[in-house]
């Protein structure tokens, strides 16, 4: 029986037996308000928090106990679908046959599980492989505004993902706008990645406990493929800042006392619940690709600093190098890896994103220089290092497959081996005979070069 309901916070009476922490509730008319139980205040009590809005639930309801936790689906038959936090679907087709059903409160892998071995995630776009290597089975946060880029990278990401490693990818939208949701079906869907795709949402306008549980929702449907069908899972998180904030809401209508900056005081906890179920097992491999909202802009946040300690790398968009047209507009100076060690990536790999780093390090010193009193006044050896990393830049530039419709030029998967060549091609000044327009939006040097030559057979003709 309902005791009192204050706003999400429900309590709740039980004559006999209280249900464990984590069990799901129904109450209202025909069970329609989910409520998931937090805390056993006494011997007949129990307070839960409402997955659902609480309007037209009042005292003296009955309340029927489902007999365990919240579940979510997994199977093949929820590829190409989109899902809610209860595991129903919100794309308005028919609902998937022959599901099972799996609690949400997975623990992670054992040690014994995991994979010790450190690997590089490839994802066929040269500045991320070349710069800053995703580990597979790791978590890496990405940093931008809006219009940057954002859900190209990661629809691009989605579809190297299908093609290249045969895998499955997760999207897991907590605290979305429901038009931002809707846009990125519609993308996914005129990209051609939607058939190995899973969606689930846990929208901006919904209570703070379905936004809370969103992504334990997504983390077991991932563990399904990961360790039932051995594959290879992308997740992609967007935002988990809201799924702190959610935690943050819960725990003060639960009445918990604040912690520093009026976060929960459970907050590393919460986190690395559900941080540590992302990870490379003996089976398979669940990669996380974030994204990160920095609450203004300040670093020393403790939602931040919680967020960054989990991270293997960082991914920072600009809108400086979205307005010069260097697409992906990713700051290779700004982002970073700790992937990035000789062991791991190798001597070579290392050492030439090393010089790479230093090239555009070298030239955005000299920036302020060439605009006072222009290229003409640098020294010989400056003017060199100006016209690699202008090279460099271009060359770090890719074509799409999820943007041909809107560019025009045919997109393209760089295998690392060619984008490093590429690199220490124009490192050693063997391009310098390329005009910077033909490392521009190509995929590996080779093109460059052929390009070169048609613009050369071009000139002669002209003559």
């Amino acid at each position: 029986m309902v005791v009192s309901v204050q706003g999400s916070v429900v309590d709740v009476r039980f004559e006999a037996g209280l249900p464990p922490i984590s069990t799901l509730l129904r109450a209202g008319n025909r069970g329609a308000i989910f409520i998931e139980v937090l805390a056993q205040l006494d011997r007949h009590r129990v307070r839960g928090i409402a997955l659902t809005p609480t309007q037209g639930l009042a005292r003296g309801m009955t309340v029927e106990d489902t007999g365990g936790p919240l579940l979510a689906p997994v199977g093949r038959g929820i590829l190409s679908r989109m899902f809610d936090v209860f595991g129903r679907t919100i794309d308005r087709l028919p609902e998937p046959a022959a599901l099972s059903w799996r609690t949400v409160h997975q623990a992670p892998p054992t040690l014994a599980r995991r994979s010790t071995k450190s690997e590089i995630f490839e994802t066929g776009i040269k500045v991320i492989d070349v710069l800053m290597p995703l580990e597979r089975g790791g978590k890496a946060g990405l940093f931008g505004g809006a219009g940057v880029g954002k859900t190209v990278l990661l629809t691009e990401m989605i579809h190297n993902m299908v093609g290249q490693h045969h895998g499955v990818s997760i999207f897991c939208g907590i605290g979305e706008r429901c038009r931002e949701g809707e846009e990125l079906y519609r993308d996914m869907q005129a990209a051609g990645v939607l058939p190995n795709m899973v969606m689930v949402f846990g929208q901006m306008n919904e209570p703070p406990g379905a936004r809370f549980r969103i992504g334990h929702v997504a983390l077991t449907m991932a563990e399904y493929f990961r360790d039932d069908e051995h594959r290879d899972v992308l997740l992609l998180i967007d935002n988990i800042f809201r799924f702190i904030q959610a935690g943050s809401e819960v725990s003060g209508l639960m009445g918990r006392m604040p912690s520093r900056l009026g976060y929960q005081p459970t907050m590393g906890t919460e986190l690395a619940g559900l941080e540590e179920r992302i990870a490379n097992t003996d089976k398979g491999a669940i990669t996380s690709i974030q994204a990160v909202y920095v609450p203004a802009d300040d670093f020393t946040d403790p939602a931040a600093v919680h967020t960054f300690s989990h991270l293997s790398a960082s991914i920072v968009l600009s809108r400086k190098r979205a307005g010069e047209g260097l697409y992906p507009a990713i700051d290779p100076l700004q982002s970073s890896s700790k992937m990035t060690t000789p062991g791991i990536i190798g001597e070579r790999h290392y050492l030439l994103a090393g010089e790479i780093r230093k090239t555009l390090a070298q030239y955005a010193e000299l920036k302020d220089i060439i605009a006072m009193l222009g290229l003409e006044q640098l020294s010989p050896a400056d003017r060199a290092t100006v016209g690699r990393a202008r090279r460099l830049e271009r060359f770090l530039t890719q074509p799409f497959y999820t943007t041909e419709q809107f560019t025009g030029l045919k997109g393209r998967l760089v295998s690392l081996k060619d984008a490093l060549d590429g690199c220490e091609s124009i490192l050693r000044d063997e391009c310098k005979d390329c005009p910077e327009s033909a490392l521009y939006m190509i995929g590996d040097i080779v093109e460059a070069r052929r390009k070169t030559g048609r613009v050369k057979q071009e000139e002669v003709a002209d003559q």
